[in-house]
Formats: C-alpha cells, structure tokens, sequence
C-alpha cells in the first residue's frame, strides 16, 4: 500500500488485541491515551487525539504533548454511557518547522532575511483559518518579513510565543497520517465501585426451620443498607427440581424435607423465568427490589444456564440437551464432581438460535419485567465466549444499565476472554492470595498490565462454594484483614453473609467447603446479631464511600516496609485530590512493627515537610515529619487507613 505520509503513528494505549474488543472506563472517568509518533529527518512533527461517543457527529480534537523517546500523550473524559471511538493523527508541521529552524540561525548569528520571506507562505495559510485580532497581527507580521528596515523587530517576532500559538492553533496538516479507530466502551459508575453481600433467600426466616420469603428478605434490607452494602445478590429464587435432587452436604438422596440445591432449576412448578413458590411470588420480588432501590440497594439476581432433569426445557426442547446412546441425558460433572440434578445445556445443537433465543428472553424477563440491573452469571467459562458475546451486547443495546459479575474461578486467560466478550466483573483469584508476596504479585499483574484496561476484579474473600484455608480456624483477626484487604486493595468486593460476619467457617474435612452447605439447605440465622466484624465491615464499608481513592482499582502503589508480615500501600484518585494509605498487618497471632516508606515524589512533597495522617476507623492523627514512619499493629485490630491530610 502507498502512503507519502512520513509521520509513522504505532504502539498506541490502551488498547486490547488491536483493537478487537474495547477497553473498560466508566462515565467521568478519564483515559490517558499515548503512542509513539515518529517521522524520518529532524523535521518537527505535531499529533492530535481525535475522539467522539458514538452519537457524535463530529471528533474532538486534543493536541498530543511530546515525551521523551518519540512518545506523545493526551488524555480524555467520558461523560455519556456507550461507546467511545479514538484515533490518532499525526503529521509534519512545516509552519512549526521553518520557526523552529529561523531560531536556531538566528542564535547561531545567521541573517534570516530570505527565511523570513519564506514564513510569509505560513503566515498567509494562516490568514485565512484565524480570527479577526490573529489576522490583523499575521498581517503587521507579513510587513515586517518584507522590509528588511524591521529586520529586529521581525525576527523577533518570528520566533514569538504568539507566533508559535497561533501556528498551533491553526496547523496545516499536509500530508496527515491517520491510525485505526479504537473503541472504549463506557458503563456506569456501579461498574467500577460496587460493595456486594450474598445471602440465601430461603435462610431468611426468623422462625428456625421455616423457609424463607421475599417478605422476610424485605425485613432484612435496612441491616444490609446500614452495613453500607448497595448491591445484594441472591442465588437462583427459581423452582428447585424434584429429579435427581440432592440432601444435605450433597448427598445424592435427598430425604424427606431436603431442598435440593438451588442452582438445579426447573420443575413441574416452573423453570428461569418463576419463582420457587416458597419465597413467594414475582409481585413480592418486585416488591423486594422497589424497597432495596429505595434504601440504595440494587438487587442482583443469578443467571445459571443449566436445568434439573425436570425443567420444561426438557420435554419442551430436548434437542437442547446432549442425549447418550442409552436414552439418558448427560448430567454435569467436573471430576470428581457430579451433579446429578443438574444438566448442561447443549449449545452445539443445530436448533442453537433458537435456544440462543430463549437464554436471551430470560434476561429480558427479569431486567424488564422485575427491574433487574445487575446479574451474577453462573459459571460462565462453560459456555461458548461468543454466545456471551452476543447476548451481553443485545442487551446493552436495549438496557446500557445492566451489569454482569462472572463467577469464573479457571484459568487466567479464559477469565480474561469473558470480560473481553462483555463482562462487567469478574470473580478473582484473591479468594486464595494471602502472603505479602503473593497479594502484591496479583494486584501488580491486575493494575500495571493491560489487564487494567478490560478486566475489573471484583474480591471476595468466601462464597457459598470458596470455604477457604485460611477462614477455617475461624480467627476473628484474619476474617478483620481479608475484609480490610479486599474493600481497599479493589473498588468492587462482597462477602456471603452471614457465613463471614459470623465467622462460621466449619468446613468438611479437608476441604475448601463448608460443613452444612446453605447450597442445599436451609439454615437458620439470628439476624440481630452484631458483633466486632459487623461494625468493622460497617466502618469500612462508610469509608469506601467517602473516599473516592478507595473506588478505583488501579492507582496504587506499594509501599517499602522492612517486615514481610505488613503489607503497605497507597491509593489516590485520578486527580490526586483524595489520597490513602493503607497498612495491614498479616499476622494473625503477633504484633507486627515496622517502618513505612511515604511516597514523598507521588505526594509532590519534600523531605522535612510534615505530613498529616488521619487513621479514619480510629480517628487518631498522627503529624509525620519524616520519609520513614514507625508502625505497630496488635491483631485486635490489625490495620490502618490513613487519610493523608497535607
């Protein structure tokens, strides 16, 4: 291909797979955009960032700024849900050129006098583009460049600020080169800064051995609303089916009372688009959902493509299930896993539009019928990338308010594909993280990678399938830090409840779950309860509010402190007007001491200057003079978040 530009424009970011899937911002959030623009010779050269939302007319033009090693940079902000679109231009600027070349012979000593008739050419470019008041002084100019009896008073001009601005301002992009169009596509700001809790609806009840109701979920959304939660997540409230279900602890007989697991949906009483009976009806949901919206709350519903053996689907559609050569249908396993009261839907059918169809009205369903914005989506890794894909992005087109976690604990690359198709969240890998080393390895690979651009991580420290190691001694100090760590470290973190609150980390031996699962039964909670975690989680969770550094991910440093068992590190919004300091102590059982290193360069402060640090659970302050800063902390309460006052 001929091209006579001679600026090359490569290397530009963000962007994902070249530009095959957009990156992920949110509205008021602001993108800095760089590239390597570079041409042959010595010739100046200028960039432009040209950006639009996908409704615009017309591109915005911002002018890049060169950086060392050929790098330029420029940034902009979204203000509108959709898709953005950006591109680089770049091009040699021939009027920038000839000032910069007359000043560098005029310092030399040289007389200018035919460069300066050669200006005369850029200055009458610059005539017919310019405003009244520029005109007139390009014009005074032009008399200077030609009468040699102005000489000082021309060269001086010449070389003017003025001068330089207005050709700036006013550039002739002669030759201009142009990169690809690169898309950015813009949520709302729930999509980056979320605080979620999970409950079983069926444990609602404060009668013991009586199944909960949406009316009895009603009574419980002020506890959630004052713990400073604004999303609540309920696993599937569907019709549980009666074939194959499962007892208590997963047992393959279910006795006389058992539930069954609430993810095997479907029966005689109904499929996706009911409710189980015994919570109530789709009017109490919606009547749920009203009184959650009205104390803050959005209610999270899950979105689990798979049927029990008694699901409609199955005398309705059964070329939507795979069929062995016996006449029995494939049930789901995961070896050594088997889960008989569950079957996977077969997307490889020849009737998939059909079936795509259907999973798509169920979403509709609830999003438009029930005012659902926000879906948790079960196991999602095991069904086609594209096919979420294409459902996420019709729904988008008709609901841009809608959000998607994916449960997806596999492999990073496969996690990594699914919010590239569309995901809002993403369930993590810190569930298991636990070691300075190993948590300051994850956020770095989460926050100084390209994965900072498309995945946003959502941390958890338990679920009702995650019982992990290090919850299991049920020690209140480490349940007080892997909450602290994960609402500080990621903007978006939950916790099933009341199992975490509780501490209740009985688990079966051996295993990373929990002894009496709530997945297959009911079990009954005292909701009054409050206790030293409840008020912490409350206090945290007030924090995440107010300080704005604490709803982003990414701008975090980590911070030097002589001791492997705290961990230090600062957070800062993107306009460095909110700025946090966190210090965690790892250990469970000991006082950890140390000094922690303050960021004096990111704080833009000298050494000697004194610091303010507020401790915002405590609200003791502490006047720090010095870049090194003594640190104790007792496991009672084994962590500091500290606003920084300067």
């Amino acid at each position: 291909m001929r091209n006579q530009s001679r600026v090359i424009i490569e290397n530009i970011r963000p962007q994902i797979e070249a530009g095959i899937h957009p990156i992920k911002c949110v509205v008021s959030e602001i993108i800095p955009i760089t590239a390597n623009v570079l041409a042959d010779g010595h010739d100046i050269i200028a960039a432009n960032l040209c950006f639009k939302h996908e409704k615009a007319k017309s591109w915005t033009i911002k002018r890049m700024c060169p950086m060392p090693n050929d790098e330029w940079e420029a940034s902009f902000s979204t203000e509108k849900q959709g898709f953005y679109e950006y591109k680089i231009e770049g091009w040699v600027d021939y009027a920038l050129n000839w000032q910069h070349g007359i000043k560098r012979k005029i310092d030399d000593g040289q007389k200018v006098i035919s460069e300066l008739l050669e200006g005369v050419d850029y200055l009458d470019k610059s005539i017919k583009v310019c405003n009244a008041s520029e005109k007139k002084y390009l014009q005074n100019l032009k008399k200077l460049f030609t009468e040699t009896s102005h000489y000082n008073e021309a060269i001086k001009e010449a070389t003017s600020k003025e001068l330089h601005d207005i050709f700036s301002k006013y550039p002739e992009k002669h030759l201009v080169n142009e990169s690809a169009i690169l898309k950015a596509y813009c949520d709302r700001g729930k999509a980056l800064f979320s605080t979620w809790y999970e409950f079983f609806p069926r444990s609602s009840s404060p009668i013991e051995g009586q199944h909960g109701t949406f009316k009895d979920c009603e009574a419980l959304l002020p506890r959630v609303a004052k713990m400073g939660f604004d999303t609540l997540y309920f696993p599937p409230i569907h019709p549980i089916g009666e074939v194959n279900r499962k007892g208590k602890n997963n047992t393959t007989t279910a006795l006389e009372g058992d539930v069954g697991s609430c993810w095997g949906i479907g029966s005689k009483k109904g499929g996706h688009k009911s409710v189980h009976p015994d919570l109530g009806t789709v009017e109490d949901f919606k009547s749920l959902v009203q009184k959650a919206k009205s104390l803050g709350i959005e209610i999270a519903i899950d979105y689990a493509l798979q049927a029990a053996p008694d699901h409609p689907w199955v005398k309705e559609h059964p070329e939507w299930f795979k069929w062995r050569p016996d006449g029995t249908v494939q049930y789901a396993e995961n070896p050594p896993k088997k889960y008989q009261d569950i079957l996977p839907i077969y997307f490889e059918t020849e009737d998939w539009k059909n079936l795509w169809d259907e999973l798509l009205s169920v979403a509709l369903y609830w999003i438009e019928e029930c005012d659902i914005q926000v879906f948790r989506v079960d196991n999602p890794h095991t069904k086609p990338f594209y096919f979420w894909g294409w459902l996420i992005s019709e729904i988008k087109k008709k609901h841009p308010n809608v959000l998607f976690l994916s449960e997806a604990f596999t492999k990073p690359k496969v996690m990594h594909q699914l919010t590239k198709q569309g995901f809002t969240q993403s369930y993590s890998y810190f569930t298991w993280r636990n070691s300075k080393h190993e948590l300051i390895e994850y956020l770095n690979e989460l926050t100084k990678t390209d994965q900072r651009y498309f995945f946003r991580p959502n941390f958890w420290p338990n679920t009702p399938d995650i019982n992990p190691w290090a919850l299991q001694g049920n020690l209140e100090s480490v349940y007080l830090q892997k909450y602290f760590l994960a609402a500080t470290l990621s903007s978006n973190t939950g916790i099933y409840g009341p199992v975490f609150e509780y501490m209740q980390g009985a688990a079966l031996p051996g295993k990373e779950e929990y002894l009496d699962s709530e997945k297959f039964q009911i079990r009954h909670w005292d909701w009054t309860i409050e206790n030293k975690l409840t008020t912490l989680i409350t206090k945290i969770n007030e924090c995440r509010k107010d300080q704005k550094a604490l709803q982003q991910t990414n701008n975090i440093e980590f911070l030097s402190i002589e001791n492997e068992n705290l961990l230090a590190y600062y957070k800062y919004d993107q306009q460095k007007e909110n700025e946090i300091l966190c210090v965690v102590n790892l250990d469970p059982y000991h006082t950890q001491k140390g000094f922690v290193q303050l960021p004096l360069k990111m704080l833009g402060i000298n050494e000697g200057h004194p610091v303010k640090v507020k401790d915002l659970i405590t609200q003791s302050s502490y006047i720090w003079g010095k870049e090194w800063n003594y640190i104790e902390l007792h496991p009672v309460l084994p962590f500091h978040l500290f606003k920084i006052e300067k």
